[in-house]
């Protein structure tokens, strides 16, 4: 018997790929393509919250898109502190815990003081864990995770190595490992996102850019998932028996 995973307990990642190109599509400046996108992450926190999903993660700026322009860089700086402002109450009326993972020391002192007060004002939730990966490196994190078990001199494990990397990325805890990783956009890799807890995701592509992604297509990744075999590394019949 193959090993299943209820959503109740499913860490669902999502990279969201394709919001600059769907406004040039358009003819639109790339800046609307964010916001479009932005309502579109809401939509998907709402139905990962009532499909019952334990945790997701969202791959919102990642350490390499500073490289951009620094007009396209503002504009989702900007984008990104009025969805705090406007998400946090939501994620207190949802039971929805509100986490940002990545880099802190880049971005501005307002930022970081909307993602302090948006954790602080959503840390009793639970109802599903959103975790928002914002100036976020998974190469640096694991770098530093070493770093820091090398300067603490402590035995190296997994468990030691993850709760290390948590801490490198101002997580909270050590996340359970990716069951489903989405990536959004037609592309097929994964940017450098939640490398080590991607160890044994099942991945799953679309081709739509992000701004059109439906909750229907969100179901249809976890009804696909759900019919996957995960073994593992070991035989089938030994899933089930724990081995």
């Amino acid at each position: 018997m193959t090993q299943r995973t209820s959503f109740g307990a499913l860490h669902v990642a999502i990279i969201m790929d394709g919001n600059g190109r769907w406004a040039q599509t358009r003819a639109r400046p790339r800046s609307t393509g964010h916001v479009a996108g932005a309502r579109t992450a809401r939509r998907i926190v709402e139905e990962a919250r009532r499909l019952g999903v334990g945790t997701l993660t969202l791959y919102a700026f990642s350490g390499d898109n500073w490289k951009r322009p620094g007009p396209e860089v503002a504009t989702l700086m900007r984008l990104f502190q009025r969805y705090l402002a406007a998400e946090t109450a939501r994620c207190v009326g949802t039971g929805i815990r509100l986490s940002i993972i990545g880099r802190r020391d880049r971005l501005t002192a307002p930022l970081r003081r909307a993602i302090d007060a948006a954790e602080a004002a959503t840390a009793d939730g639970r109802d599903m864990h959103l975790r928002v990966a914002l100036d976020y490196s998974a190469r640096d994190a694991i770098v530093h995770a070493a770093e820091r078990l090398r300067a603490d001199a402590t035995p190296l494990s997994r468990e030691a190595f993850a709760t290390a990397l948590a801490e490198a990325c101002a997580d909270v805890a050590p996340p359970r490992d990716v069951d489903l990783l989405i990536r959004t956009g037609g592309e097929q890799r994964l940017s450098d996102f939640l490398l080590w807890e991607c160890a044994y995701a099942e991945l799953w592509f679309s081709p739509r850019l992000w701004p059109d992604f439906a909750a229907a297509d969100f179901a249809r990744a976890l009804a696909d998932f759900a019919a996957r075999d995960r073994r593992f590394g070991a035989l089938p019949a030994a899933v089930g028996q724990g081995a």
